[in-house]
């Protein structure tokens, strides 16, 4: 029988990336094995270093500025990253809050 689940806000509890001091994430699904749909906080400043995943990558800024690479994503900006393909440094301007879909595992993280 299929169903329907959902997560309130107040369900949900942030865990501090400390790999990137000023990120935390919330992972919401699992919608394939080792994947993720998530949301990522990040304080002004935080800086995530340029690097590549295994797999294919989706973003939405759900608010908040951050720049990407050379690029600056608002709110409300979607960007799509294939596998393999250098993406970053992600430099939070504001406080920047994303949600992340990626249909596989993350992999090891390379920086490039």
């Amino acid at each position: 029988m299929m169903a329907q689940t959902f997560q309130d806000f107040s369900e949900q509890k942030y865990s501090d990336l400390t790999a990137f001091p000023g990120a935390s994430w919330v992972v919401l699904a699992e919608p394939v094995p080792e994947g993720s749909i998530h949301r990522l906080k990040m304080k002004k400043g935080t800086i995530i270093p340029a690097h590549t995943h295994p797999v294919d990558e989706y973003v939405f800024v759900v608010s908040g500025s951050i720049k990407t690479g050379e690029r600056l994503c608002e709110k409300g900006c979607f960007w799509i990253t294939s596998k393999g393909t250098c993406q970053g440094p992600h430099q939070a301007l504001t406080d920047v809050e994303l949600i992340t879909i990626r249909l596989g595992a993350m992999g090891e993280f390379e920086s490039d």
